[in-house]
């Protein structure tokens, strides 16, 4: 057989290639694109493996039983939950050891630990005995007051009466007033006898309290087992910021009935400002035909935009600002004493925190959400809330900011340049070491206030 020449041999891997020999480039092509695309299968979903079959059997069975286990939990916590709830967690462990005890004294046939085991049990059976049988109360849970000032005297009456036609035996009643609970102990009731307790709730800081709900207590004496009913509904006591009144010119507020007029020019509002040459489209009413005889020309009025008074109260609770809680706490208060006067001359009111808007349509709702204040260390500052404001109440008239000692002069000239011009602004800051002092920044007027009682003769003073 010829050997084939050098030109022949291309020949031959070109008719080889195209016809896929084994071998050939073109079969070693196809060989790897098939690997890849099986690998590509696998990874997309197709012929499972046995790992993948056991594990997707395992996620089709667990979705098949999901709802019957959570009708199997929820009936058994309907079924044993009033069980369970009665045993304390000093009950829990005992119940734990008697259940060793009993395992190893009988495996071990450990004589002792079945001593035990039976102590123990008897435990457990006398403590149901002490909180068996059934309570017919008529309770009422009734505070004087739900809004109270910081250091009013805040009273509330527990009455308690046996709506049974058997005496009661005498019992305790639990009431839990914020973190703390106050024991009130039952005498022995006759069928129909009542029985009252008065209580005080202390007053000393702004916050929302929440008073009940009253429930009574069976337990013995190791409180192994504590068995609870409830009585009424929890009541919530609002504990106000302290606030002082603001009469006179101590408000500072603008006393003009239309209100401020601006820099702005209207061509129909009621604070006149000058005489213009008559263009189309201006009201024909408003043309001074006085002027226009005398000049031969159609004159027409130039009014100045008024707008009617609107305060608004940024309050900073950023504590960062603040040296102290009793700062804080007057900040609140100051807040407080200029949103309340401004309810009472029935002028329009914003008040802004670094959490958002204050309720401002009642005296009530204004001190309630204030009474909700709660100041914490954050990003945000007395100058990202004038920002907000000046965005949120484009239509004030004058602006208070109320802020803490820690604020700087070029925080407040830059929080009152965030302001649009014509509004008026004053800054008080609140401190409790130092003196009470005015100063201006630019256009801001700056008051440093110390006490609350003196907040009317510090706005009297920038009013004048």
């Amino acid at each position: 057989m010829a050997t084939p020449t050098t030109e022949q041999r291309p020949r031959r891997a070109e008719r080889a290639a195209r016809s896929g020999e084994p071998g050939g480039p073109a079969a070693r092509r196809r060989s790897s694109r098939s690997e890849r695309t099986e690998r590509r299968r696998d990874r997309a979903g197709g012929p499972l493996r046995p790992a993948s079959l056991v594990a997707e059997s395992a996620r089709l069975l667990g979705a098949a039983l999901a709802p019957a286990w959570r009708r199997a939990r929820s009936l058994g916590s309907r079924l044993l939950g009033p069980v369970t709830s009665v045993v304390s967690p000093l009950g829990w462990l005992l119940i734990v050891a008697v259940v060793a005890l009993w395992t190893l004294g009988g495996l071990l046939d450990w004589s002792e630990a079945l001593i035990a085991a039976v102590m123990g049990t008897l435990l457990v059976l006398l403590a149901v005995g002490f909180i068996l049988g059934r309570s017919s109360y008529g309770v009422e849970l009734d505070l004087t007051r739900t809004r109270v000032a910081v250091g009013d005297r805040a009273v509330g009456r527990v009455s308690v009466s046996n709506t049974s036609d058997k005496p009661l035996l005498p019992a305790s009643l639990e009431l839990p007033v914020g973190a703390a609970t106050a024991i009130f102990h039952l005498p022995r009731l006759s069928p129909g006898q009542v029985h009252e307790d008065l209580f005080s709730i202390p007053t000393q800081r702004r916050a929302v309290i929440v008073v009940g709900p009253v429930r009574s207590v069976r337990a013995d004496p190791l409180s192994i087992l504590r068995r609870e009913v409830l009585w009424t509904e929890p009541t919530e006591l609002f504990v106000h910021p302290r606030t002082t009144p603001l009469i006179g010119s101590a408000a500072g507020f603008i006393k003009d009935l239309e209100g401020l007029p601006t820099k702005e020019l209207s061509s129909a509002d009621v604070s006149f400002h000058a005489l213009r040459d008559y263009v189309p489209g201006d009201d024909r009413r408003h043309i001074h035909w006085k002027t226009t005889a005398r000049t031969n020309k159609l004159m027409v009025r130039q009014f100045e935009e008024t707008r009617r008074s609107h305060l608004a109260v940024a309050l900073s609770t950023n504590l960062n600002e603040y040296a102290t809680d009793v700062e804080f706490e007057l900040a609140v208060s100051v807040a407080g004493s200029i949103g309340l006067q401004a309810i009472r001359e029935q002028r329009n009111l914003s008040v802004l925190t670094q959490g958002g808007p204050l309720r401002t349509e009642t005296g009530r709702n204004l001190l309630d959400d204030m009474t909700r204040i709660e100041g914490k260390a954050m990003r945000s500052s007395a100058l990202d809330l004038a920002r907000t404001t000046a965005d949120s109440v484009p239509n004030a008239s004058v602006v208070f900011f109320v802020v803490g000692p820690e604020v700087t002069p070029s925080q407040l000239r830059s929080a009152a340049a965030s302001i649009p011009p014509g509004i008026r602004c004053l800054a008080i800051r609140c401190v409790t070491d130092g003196q009470q002092s005015r100063a201006t920044i630019g256009d801001l007027t700056v008051l440093t206030l110390t006490t609350l009682n003196d907040l009317a003769l510090v706005l009297r003073k920038a009013a004048a």
